[in-house]
């Protein structure tokens, strides 16, 4: 059973993905939607720390924040309505990938060791 914390990171996500699609119809409200879903997107991934003890995993969470960063950087942009926002979306967005990708191999490894 997926908890109300995996629902809402996973809901946040897809707004922030509709609303980078929405800015090219509505630029006015698309800013607006897309802090809103970045700040939710980077509550949840802050208040949910890698859980293991290796040192990987945790280098690969502070790339999450790092990837949050650029998020933030590239809402402000958004509301600039500078078109180098999709730069700093793009960029957050291969890192939260790849973070997220082998936080999870990294966790299995973890738990293959005990």
């Amino acid at each position: 059973m997926q908890s109300s914390k995996d629902i809402l990171l996973r809901i946040s996500g897809i707004v922030i993905l509709l609303s980078a699609i929405l800015y090219l119809f509505v630029p006015v409200a698309a800013p607006w939607i897309m802090a809103f879903a970045v700040a939710l997107f980077s509550v949840i991934t802050v208040t949910t720390p890698y859980p293991g003890k290796s040192i990987r995993g945790k280098r690969l969470f502070n790339f999450q924040v790092f990837s949050l960063l650029c998020m933030v950087a590239a809402t402000y942009l958004m509301f600039r309505q500078r078109n180098e926002w999709v730069l700093a979306m793009v960029a957050g967005a291969v890192f939260q990938l790849y973070a997220s990708i082998v936080i999870s191999k990294e966790l299995d490894k973890e738990k293959n060791k005990k």
